[in-house]
């Protein structure tokens, strides 16, 4: 089955919510203590990034199949920043309405993946 989406990631609210929230998780980021440079703060980026970056190289493998693969390492790395953010808020990095936020808004691109997985994979 082709991907009717092939190198359209632009036009996917997905991609673009994935982007928003990338530069805010670099703003946040910006906040924590120097000595987090090379741990935590590389985490958290690397795997935000990976989210905008995943949902855009799917979109151009050519199938449903293939981009539903890229899809599930997008929706994997929200996981991973969702435990970033929490090992974070433990070490008050920042405060509780700031990190509800930025939770609120990747649990949010979790499930808009998930939408999208299923739109997908379900015959029509």
């Amino acid at each position: 089955m082709q991907n009717n989406n092939q190198h359209s990631f632009r036009k996917l609210v997905v991609w673009q919510r994935s982007m928003a929230f990338v530069t805010n998780i670099y703003k946040i980021t910006s906040l924590f203590p120097n000595d987090e440079k090379y741990s935590l703060i590389d985490k958290i980026r690397r795997a935000s990034v990976s989210i905008s970056l995943n949902i855009a190289e799917g979109s151009g493998s050519g199938t449903n199949p293939e981009f539903v693969r890229f899809l599930k390492m997008a929706q994997r790395s929200t996981y991973e920043v969702m435990t970033a953010l929490e090992i974070a808020f433990n070490l008050k990095y920042f405060n509780q309405k700031t990190f509800e936020e930025t939770i609120n808004e990747v649990d949010e691109l979790s499930a808009m993946i998930s939408g999208l997985i299923k739109s997908l994979t379900t015959d029509n």
